[in-house]
């Protein structure tokens, strides 16, 4: 059971959204530029990122604003859920990579975040089901198609909204 004040002093009780509790923008670029760096060093995932960019490292933060219930930037300016979904197609991304991605960006949130247990668990149940979507994603070849775009998905404390 959870103490009243517990409750009080989660950091998204008072903020409302994670985008609010991890610093907005400026939590999400730390965080992204953080998990880059170690990612570019590692070497089971650098060959992933072959032809990485530094704005890859923005868009990131971009799109994680967005799904945190932030600004919509990543659906009005980089082509919403669609293209993310489209950037990796044909990367054939293997469990092992998957796990490892999750290890580092377990790694950067605590860096990173503010030290609050249920938002760190919500964020990192976000990437687990993100990265998982992912991989299978990447099985497909380049020029699959989705169909309709669907919306960018939402994820809040309790998961996807």
């Amino acid at each position: 059971m959870v103490k009243e004040n517990e409750m009080e002093n989660s950091t998204t009780k008072k903020t409302g959204t994670i985008f609010e509790a991890v610093g907005g923008m400026d939590g999400l670029q730390r965080l992204s530029n953080t998990f880059y760096e170690n990612v570019l060093a590692d070497p089971l995932l650098a060959p992933v990122f072959a032809n990485f960019s530094r704005t890859h490292v923005r868009h990131v933060a971009v799109w994680l604003a967005e799904v945190f219930e932030g600004p919509e930037e990543f659906t009005e300016e980089l082509g919403g859920h669609q293209a993310l979904l489209k950037s990796h197609l044909g990367l054939k991304i293997t469990e092992e990579q998957r796990t490892r991605w999750l290890e580092l960006m377990d790694d950067a949130v605590k860096k990173e975040l503010p030290e609050d247990e249920q938002l760190r668990r919500a964020i990192m149940k976000y990437f687990d089901w993100g990265t998982r979507i992912a991989r299978n994603v990447s099985a497909k070849p380049v020029d699959h198609e989705f169909g309709e775009p669907e919306p960018t998905p939402r994820w809040g404390l309790d998961g996807l909204k």
